[in-house]
């Protein structure tokens, strides 16, 4: 199936649209740069190509929006921090007792 010559692109200036807000503006252009775009060749009718273009520059805009979720600290807790060092003085024996012994103490 030839669908080269039905291919689609959609593009935006975002740097230069008075449609978007400044603060959209500034976090799209961090994210996706100055110039955003996309193109579509998945059919072969151009109209649904550049339907299809569309739609991802808007998705593409949308997921750029997104505030990212914000990282709560975290500490571990007391059991978790008692098991990790159990386990480091398990191991830490472990290596011990394979050591060649020292010529006074066998």
């Amino acid at each position: 199936m030839n669908t080269s010559h039905t291919r689609a692109e959609a593009t935006l200036d975002v740097a230069a649209s008075a449609s978007l807000p400044e603060w959209a503006r500034l976090r799209i252009c961090a994210k996706l740069g100055p110039v955003v775009s996309t193109s579509a060749s998945d059919t072969r009718s151009q109209s649904r190509n550049r339907a299809l273009a569309l739609a991802r520059l808007v998705a593409r805009l949308s997921r750029a929006l997104e505030e990212p979720k914000r990282r709560r600290p975290t500490r571990p807790s007391a059991s978790a921090t008692r098991r990790r060092l159990d386990s480091k003085r398990m191991t830490s024996i472990k290596k011990l007792e394979r050591r060649r012994p020292a010529p006074g103490e066998e």
